[in-house]
Protein backbone atom coordinates (compact mmCIF):
# COMPACT_ATOMS: atom_id res chain seq x y z
CA UNK A 1 0.00 0.00 0.00
CA UNK A 2 1.70 3.37 -1.18
CA UNK A 3 1.70 6.09 1.62
CA UNK A 4 -1.23 9.10 1.31
CA UNK A 5 0.86 11.99 0.28
CA UNK A 6 -0.28 15.17 2.38
CA UNK A 7 -1.67 17.88 0.00
CA UNK A 8 0.52 21.05 -0.86
CA UNK A 9 0.13 23.89 1.79
CA UNK A 10 0.79 27.75 1.50
CA UNK A 11 2.25 29.33 4.55
CA UNK A 12 1.67 32.65 4.32
CA UNK A 13 2.33 33.50 7.97
CA UNK A 14 5.90 34.89 7.21
CA UNK A 15 4.06 37.61 4.84
CA UNK A 16 4.44 41.19 6.11
CA UNK A 17 0.86 43.26 6.30
CA UNK A 18 0.03 45.57 4.28
CA UNK A 19 1.38 49.25 5.51
CA UNK A 20 -1.07 51.81 7.62
CA UNK A 21 0.25 54.33 4.77
CA UNK A 22 -0.98 52.02 2.42
CA UNK A 23 -4.10 51.49 3.27
CA UNK A 24 -5.07 54.99 4.39
CA UNK A 25 -3.92 56.12 0.65
CA UNK A 26 -6.23 53.82 -0.92
CA UNK A 27 -9.17 54.73 1.90
CA UNK A 28 -8.01 58.69 0.54
CA UNK A 29 -8.85 57.88 -3.21
CA UNK A 30 -11.92 55.80 -2.77
CA UNK A 31 -13.28 58.77 -1.07
CA UNK A 32 -12.46 60.87 -4.40
CA UNK A 33 -12.51 58.01 -7.02
CA UNK A 34 -16.56 58.56 -7.08
CA UNK A 35 -18.11 61.08 -8.97
CA UNK A 36 -20.43 62.10 -6.09
CA UNK A 37 -16.87 62.01 -3.95
CA UNK A 38 -15.25 64.12 -6.21
CA UNK A 39 -18.46 66.43 -6.99
CA UNK A 40 -19.42 66.78 -3.38
CA UNK A 41 -15.69 67.79 -2.37
CA UNK A 42 -15.74 70.45 -4.90
CA UNK A 43 -19.61 71.48 -4.11
CA UNK A 44 -18.61 72.17 -0.45
CA UNK A 45 -15.98 74.38 -1.42
CA UNK A 46 -18.05 76.07 -4.59
CA UNK A 47 -20.65 76.77 -1.60
CA UNK A 48 -17.65 78.41 0.31
CA UNK A 49 -16.56 80.47 -2.25
CA UNK A 50 -20.00 81.83 -2.86
CA UNK A 51 -21.37 82.40 0.59
CA UNK A 52 -17.99 84.47 1.00
CA UNK A 53 -18.46 86.60 -2.18
CA UNK A 54 -22.29 86.91 -1.39
CA UNK A 55 -21.15 88.15 1.88
CA UNK A 56 -18.28 90.78 0.21
CA UNK A 57 -21.00 91.79 -1.74
CA UNK A 58 -23.75 92.31 0.77
CA UNK A 59 -22.51 93.71 4.32
CA UNK A 60 -21.28 97.15 5.15
CA UNK A 61 -17.41 97.80 4.05
CA UNK A 62 -16.21 97.85 7.74
CA UNK A 63 -17.29 94.65 8.65
CA UNK A 64 -15.21 92.99 5.53
CA UNK A 65 -12.34 91.17 7.84
CA UNK A 66 -10.10 88.15 7.08
CA UNK A 67 -11.97 86.50 10.14
CA UNK A 68 -15.24 87.06 9.03
CA UNK A 69 -14.40 84.92 6.25
CA UNK A 70 -12.90 82.58 7.67
CA UNK A 71 -15.38 82.20 9.86
CA UNK A 72 -17.77 81.83 7.17
CA UNK A 73 -15.83 79.11 5.97
CA UNK A 74 -15.52 77.24 8.92
CA UNK A 75 -19.34 77.48 9.52
CA UNK A 76 -20.27 76.16 6.12
CA UNK A 77 -17.76 73.32 6.23
CA UNK A 78 -19.04 72.52 9.79
CA UNK A 79 -22.54 71.21 8.06
CA UNK A 80 -20.61 69.43 4.88
CA UNK A 81 -17.59 68.30 5.75
CA UNK A 82 -19.06 65.73 7.92
CA UNK A 83 -21.20 64.26 5.34
CA UNK A 84 -17.52 64.09 3.49
CA UNK A 85 -16.33 61.84 6.15
CA UNK A 86 -19.73 59.69 6.90
CA UNK A 87 -19.48 58.56 2.82
CA UNK A 88 -16.02 56.99 3.42
CA UNK A 89 -16.82 55.32 6.18
CA UNK A 90 -20.02 53.98 4.66
CA UNK A 91 -18.41 52.48 1.46
CA UNK A 92 -18.00 49.46 2.28
CA UNK A 93 -22.17 49.01 3.14
CA UNK A 94 -22.94 51.37 0.18
CA UNK A 95 -21.01 50.52 -2.32
CA UNK A 96 -21.22 46.77 -1.38
CA UNK A 97 -17.45 46.08 -1.70
CA UNK A 98 -16.68 45.43 2.05
CA UNK A 99 -15.93 41.40 1.12
CA UNK A 100 -13.50 42.91 -1.26
CA UNK A 101 -11.90 45.59 1.36
CA UNK A 102 -12.21 42.89 4.40
CA UNK A 103 -10.85 39.99 2.28
CA UNK A 104 -7.66 41.91 1.19
CA UNK A 105 -7.48 43.23 5.19
CA UNK A 106 -8.84 40.95 7.48
CA UNK A 107 -7.84 42.74 10.12
CA UNK A 108 -11.02 45.18 10.26
CA UNK A 109 -9.52 47.11 12.84
CA UNK A 110 -6.40 48.18 10.84
CA UNK A 111 -9.65 49.29 7.65
CA UNK A 112 -11.06 51.40 10.56
CA UNK A 113 -7.48 53.05 11.68
CA UNK A 114 -7.15 53.77 7.51
CA UNK A 115 -10.64 55.24 7.15
CA UNK A 116 -9.91 57.67 10.13
CA UNK A 117 -6.61 58.53 8.91
CA UNK A 118 -7.50 59.15 5.58
CA UNK A 119 -11.09 61.19 6.85
CA UNK A 120 -8.58 63.68 9.34
CA UNK A 121 -6.12 64.27 6.23
CA UNK A 122 -9.34 64.43 3.71
CA UNK A 123 -10.95 67.15 6.15
CA UNK A 124 -7.48 69.10 7.00
CA UNK A 125 -6.98 69.38 3.04
CA UNK A 126 -10.34 70.42 2.49
CA UNK A 127 -9.71 73.22 5.16
CA UNK A 128 -6.55 74.58 4.19
CA UNK A 129 -8.55 75.04 0.48
CA UNK A 130 -11.25 77.05 2.08
CA UNK A 131 -9.03 79.15 4.11
CA UNK A 132 -7.46 79.87 0.69
CA UNK A 133 -11.43 80.91 -0.66
CA UNK A 134 -11.63 82.89 2.34
CA UNK A 135 -8.35 84.60 1.54
CA UNK A 136 -10.34 85.29 -1.89
CA UNK A 137 -13.43 86.46 -0.42
CA UNK A 138 -11.08 88.93 1.60
CA UNK A 139 -9.67 90.14 -1.39
CA UNK A 140 -12.72 90.72 -3.40
CA UNK A 141 -13.70 92.88 -0.95
CA UNK A 142 -11.15 94.52 -0.95
CA UNK A 143 -11.73 95.30 -4.86
CA UNK A 144 -15.21 96.49 -3.77
CA UNK A 145 -13.14 99.10 -2.44
CA UNK A 146 -13.15 97.77 1.41
CA UNK A 147 -10.18 98.19 3.07
CA UNK A 148 -10.25 94.97 5.27
CA UNK A 149 -7.98 94.25 8.45
CA UNK A 150 -5.68 91.01 7.61
CA UNK A 151 -4.63 90.30 11.35
CA UNK A 152 -6.91 87.18 13.39
CA UNK A 153 -7.19 86.27 16.71
CA UNK A 154 -5.51 82.86 17.18
CA UNK A 155 -8.42 81.45 19.06
CA UNK A 156 -10.93 82.19 16.34
CA UNK A 157 -8.21 80.46 13.63
CA UNK A 158 -7.82 77.23 16.12
CA UNK A 159 -11.14 76.75 17.95
CA UNK A 160 -14.08 78.75 15.99
CA UNK A 161 -12.12 76.86 12.93
CA UNK A 162 -9.76 73.98 13.08
CA UNK A 163 -11.21 72.50 16.37
CA UNK A 164 -14.97 73.26 15.23
CA UNK A 165 -14.42 71.19 11.86
CA UNK A 166 -12.29 68.35 13.20
CA UNK A 167 -14.73 67.84 16.63
CA UNK A 168 -17.71 67.80 13.77
CA UNK A 169 -15.87 65.01 11.47
CA UNK A 170 -15.20 63.24 15.18
CA UNK A 171 -18.80 63.27 15.74
CA UNK A 172 -19.28 62.43 11.59
CA UNK A 173 -17.82 59.63 12.17
CA UNK A 174 -18.72 57.82 15.16
CA UNK A 175 -22.45 57.94 13.46
CA UNK A 176 -21.50 56.53 10.39
CA UNK A 177 -19.74 53.84 12.48
CA UNK A 178 -22.33 53.28 14.27
CA UNK A 179 -25.07 52.94 11.75
CA UNK A 180 -22.78 52.10 8.72
CA UNK A 181 -26.09 53.35 6.56
CA UNK A 182 -25.47 56.66 4.13
CA UNK A 183 -28.40 58.51 4.07
CA UNK A 184 -29.25 57.09 7.73
CA UNK A 185 -26.16 58.09 8.93
CA UNK A 186 -26.15 62.31 7.02
CA UNK A 187 -29.70 62.02 8.62
CA UNK A 188 -28.85 61.32 11.77
CA UNK A 189 -25.74 63.96 11.44
CA UNK A 190 -28.25 66.58 10.73
CA UNK A 191 -30.50 65.65 13.30
CA UNK A 192 -27.25 66.15 16.02
CA UNK A 193 -26.52 69.47 14.40
CA UNK A 194 -29.46 71.35 13.68
CA UNK A 195 -32.40 70.01 15.36
CA UNK A 196 -30.82 68.50 18.66
CA UNK A 197 -29.35 72.64 19.34
CA UNK A 198 -33.02 74.09 18.63
CA UNK A 199 -34.53 71.48 21.24
CA UNK A 200 -32.33 71.98 23.59
CA UNK A 201 -32.41 75.75 23.70
CA UNK A 202 -36.31 75.10 23.72
CA UNK A 203 -36.17 73.18 26.91
CA UNK A 204 -33.58 75.59 28.14
CA UNK A 205 -35.57 78.49 27.81
CA UNK A 206 -38.84 76.21 29.11
CA UNK A 207 -37.39 75.08 32.45
CA UNK A 208 -34.31 76.37 34.70
CA UNK A 209 -34.17 72.75 35.80
CA UNK A 210 -33.35 71.59 31.60
CA UNK A 211 -30.96 74.65 31.50
CA UNK A 212 -28.78 72.95 33.87
CA UNK A 213 -29.26 69.51 32.79
CA UNK A 214 -28.70 70.11 29.06
CA UNK A 215 -25.16 71.02 28.77
CA UNK A 216 -24.30 67.49 30.34
CA UNK A 217 -25.81 65.38 27.80
CA UNK A 218 -26.20 67.40 24.63
CA UNK A 219 -22.63 68.06 23.22
CA UNK A 220 -23.51 71.25 20.75
CA UNK A 221 -24.45 73.38 23.92
CA UNK A 222 -21.87 71.74 26.49
CA UNK A 223 -19.33 73.33 23.07
CA UNK A 224 -20.02 76.44 23.14
CA UNK A 225 -17.68 78.10 25.73
CA UNK A 226 -15.14 76.50 23.84
CA UNK A 227 -16.01 78.92 20.61
CA UNK A 228 -17.21 81.89 22.49
CA UNK A 229 -16.16 84.72 24.85
CA UNK A 230 -12.42 84.01 26.35
CA UNK A 231 -12.53 80.48 24.81
CA UNK A 232 -11.56 79.74 28.16
CA UNK A 233 -13.94 76.80 29.87
CA UNK A 234 -14.19 76.55 33.64
CA UNK A 235 -13.46 73.37 35.05
CA UNK A 236 -17.39 72.89 35.28
CA UNK A 237 -17.88 73.10 31.37
CA UNK A 238 -14.63 70.82 31.00
CA UNK A 239 -16.99 68.47 33.28
CA UNK A 240 -19.81 69.10 30.82
CA UNK A 241 -17.47 68.69 27.57
CA UNK A 242 -16.17 65.27 29.04
CA UNK A 243 -19.63 64.02 29.63
CA UNK A 244 -21.57 65.08 26.85
CA UNK A 245 -18.71 63.79 24.49
CA UNK A 246 -19.11 60.93 25.70
CA UNK A 247 -22.29 60.26 25.32
CA UNK A 248 -22.06 61.44 21.42
CA UNK A 249 -18.34 60.39 20.67
CA UNK A 250 -17.14 57.81 22.51
CA UNK A 251 -20.39 55.28 23.05
CA UNK A 252 -21.19 55.31 19.50
CA UNK A 253 -18.25 55.35 18.08
CA UNK A 254 -17.59 52.06 21.00
CA UNK A 255 -20.43 50.53 19.34
CA UNK A 256 -19.84 51.03 15.77
CA UNK A 257 -16.57 49.40 16.17
CA UNK A 258 -17.62 46.72 17.95
CA UNK A 259 -20.28 46.24 15.08
CA UNK A 260 -18.44 46.49 12.12
CA UNK A 261 -16.27 43.55 13.88
CA UNK A 262 -19.25 41.45 14.00
CA UNK A 263 -20.99 42.51 11.12
CA UNK A 264 -21.28 40.08 7.52
CA UNK A 265 -20.97 41.46 4.61
CA UNK A 266 -22.64 40.61 1.52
Amino acid sequence: MSATTAPPTLDVSGTPQVPMTRLAAVEMRKALDTRAGRWFAGSILGLVLVVCLIVAMAIPDADKDFGLFLQIAGGVLGYFLPILIIMLVTSEASQRNGLVTFTLEPKRSRVVQAKFIAGVLLALGVMVLAAVVAVIGTLFATVLGASPEWSIDGHLVFNGFILANIIGIFVGFAIAMLLMNTPGAIVGYFAYSLILPIAAGLLSALSQTMHDVIPWIEFNTAQTPLFSGDYQPTGEEWAQIAVSGTIWLIIPLTFGIMRLLRIEFK
